[in-house]
């Protein structure tokens, strides 16, 4: 096998500037550098990766850590980070913590252990902030607060809220169902915008970070409320509940059929399940019952119809997120890398009468809603995309 010393006696040079052209360090006069790349070319010299990591102190591996992969959002989010992170010279792990049953903490040992030279995290978490902020090491938050220090890059969910409100008000729509993850994430949020406010004036999180979409449902139940249109949520399960999702969106949607409910917003996979259940049923999209999506991938193009969306620009998100890593790990001097880093549907009978033992927390939540856009670093504006499925 051809090693560095086989170059350096081919070129008529030392090894340790065969070492230097090799790891990219240091400085070799022009001549020099010729001279072992066209030695390294003839004898067909393949670098040692894992001595110039070694050398280097780099991995140039970053791990991605997103709930599920199978999820239309997460894997082209997945897509674009492995993009924009191939860009700056970064390869990606992926961490699937349902598909693959393990959490984030193997991630962090390698991480610690610097097996790898960051962590992308975006997915739900149940450590607390110190535990983020201890490792020490770079950590980009996708989509969610993990702590201070912590950079944290997500899209403008309060503005989905207000945009997707708009649009229903606007078309008339008077009994809106809202389909989403279980209700239990408003109330982590709100416990902790509470902790926060509690905190002295730091960003202590006295429970787990939330869910990222919680912003974009309290925004809208807020605005519809305030337009005088009925408005409810329904649970469907965790995001990699495909099935409870499918069987969520049809009795949804036999309620319409009944005319009970005229519009529904759900993610890309909630909207496409219900442009197929309403044809199957005969309801007349977007006469009789509007669609509204929220995430705007592929598969708003792909449910039979297009789907009007709430677009997230997941290459945008992907830059950011990609150049606050690069940056983090170029930086690195130790501390924190950031800004220096099927369930019950929970239907009610009619539907669109509130429970009141929910209504002051998630109130408080509403009212924290723009404090937590305060602490995302980067926040990315959505889009609305017109489609088939709704009156304007």
């Amino acid at each position: 096998m051809v090693g560095m010393r086989d170059v350096a006696k081919k070129a008529g040079v030392s090894l340790s500037t065969v070492s230097l052209v090799v790891n990219g360090t240091g400085y070799v006069s022009q001549e020099m550098r010729d001279r072992v790349e066209a030695a390294m070319r003839e004898l067909d010299y393949i670098p040692n990766e894992l001595a110039r990591n070694l050398f280097s102190g780099r991995t140039s591996l970053v791990g991605v850590i997103v709930p599920t992969i199978r999820h239309p959002f997460f894997s082209t989010m997945t897509a674009e980070l492995q993009r924009a992170l191939a860009e700056r010279g970064l390869r990606t792990m992926l961490c699937s913590t349902v598909d693959m049953r393990t959490g984030e903490a193997e991630y962090v040992d390698m991480l610690r252990r610097h097996m790898m030279d960051g962590i992308v995290m975006g997915a739900h978490t149940s450590h607390a902030p110190d535990y983020w902020t201890s490792i020490n090491r770079p950590v980009v938050a996708f989509d969610r607060y993990l702590g201070e220090g912590i950079p944290s890059v997500g899209a403008d969910h309060e503005q989905g809220g207000r945009l997707a409100a708009a649009m229903l008000v606007r078309s008339g729509a008077r009994r809106v169902v809202a389909v989403g993850g279980p209700r239990a994430q408003f109330h982590d949020f709100v416990d902790w915008a509470q902790s926060r406010r509690g905190a002295a004036g730091g960003h202590t999180v006295g429970k787990d970070t939330t869910f990222p979409t919680v912003r974009y449902h309290l925004t809208l139940e807020r605005e519809l409320r305030a337009a005088g249109v009925g408005y409810e949520y329904v649970e469907a399960g965790e995001v990699y509940d495909f099935r409870g999702y499918a069987e969520t969106i049809r009795r949804v949607c036999e309620r319409a059929a009944a005319g009970e409910v005229d519009a529904v917003v759900s993610s890309d996979l909630g909207a496409a399940f219900c442009v197929h259940e309403a044809l199957r049923l005969g309801i007349r999209v977007p006469d009789e019952l509007q669609i509204v999506a929220y995430d705007g991938t592929y598969l708003t193009s792909a449910a039979g119809m297009t789907i009007t969306a709430i677009r997230q620009d997941c290459r945008a998100m992907a830059e950011l997120v990609a150049t606050r890593m690069s940056d983090a790990i170029r930086s690195e001097a130790g501390g924190v890398h950031g800004a220096g880093q099927g369930a019950d549907t929970g239907e009610a009978g009619s539907g669109f009468v509130a429970d009141r033992a929910g209504d002051d927390a998630d109130d408080v939540g509403v009212r924290a809603i723009s404090q937590v856009m305060d602490l995302f670093d980067d926040v990315v504006p959505v889009t609305v995309v017109p489609g088939a499925t709704t009156r304007c």
